[in-house]
C-alpha cells in the first residue's frame, strides 16, 4: 500500500479507496481517544516524561504507557531515553495543525458536535 492510495488525484480502484479510508480513518482513531488527545495537547506544550504525564492526566502509569505506545507506532511521537527517564515529544508537525484544524471546528461547530446522535451511539 503507498500513499499514492490516499491523494484524490490518483486513479484507483474501489479497494484502494476502501483501504485508504480505513489507513485516514485510523489516523482520526489515533487522536481520538479523550486521553490521548490531552497527552498530545501536553506534548504540544513540551516533551514530557511518563511520571509527568501520569501526573498530568490523571491515570495510571500502565494506561498512560499504552496510550505512548500507540502514538509512537503510529508516528505522532518519539521517545529519548536520559538516565532511568524516557522523554515523549510530538516528532510530527502536522499533528499540530490536524489539532489546531479540530480546535477551530469545534468553535464553528461545537453546538452540533456536542449533540450529535449518531457519534453519541458510537461512543457507547
Amino acid at each position: 500500500m503507498t500513499t499514492a492510495a490516499v491523494l484524490p488525484d490518483q486513479p484507483s480502484t474501489s479497494t484502494q479507496s476502501d483501504t485508504a479510508a480505513q489507513l485516514l480513518a485510523r489516523v482520526f482513531a489515533g487522536m481520538s481517544d479523550p486521553t490521548r488527545l490531552r497527552i498530545l495537547l501536553l506534548l504540544l506544550e513540551r516533551e514530557h516524561n511518563v511520571s509527568e504525564l501520569v501526573e498530568a492526566v490523571g491515570t495510571s502509569q500502565g494506561r498512560v504507557s499504552m496510550h505512548l505506545q500507540c502514538l509512537r507506532w503510529c508516528g505522532f511521537v518519539t521517545s529519548e531515553r536520559r538516565g532511568k527517564f524516557v522523554y515523549y515529544r510530538v516528532c510530527d508537525p502536522r499533528v499540530r495543525e490536524l489539532i489546531k484544524l479540530a480546535q477551530d471546528m469545534v468553535v464553528l461547530h461545537g453546538e452540533q458536535l456536542a449533540t450529535c446522535s449518531v457519534l453519541n451511539t458510537a461512543n457507547e
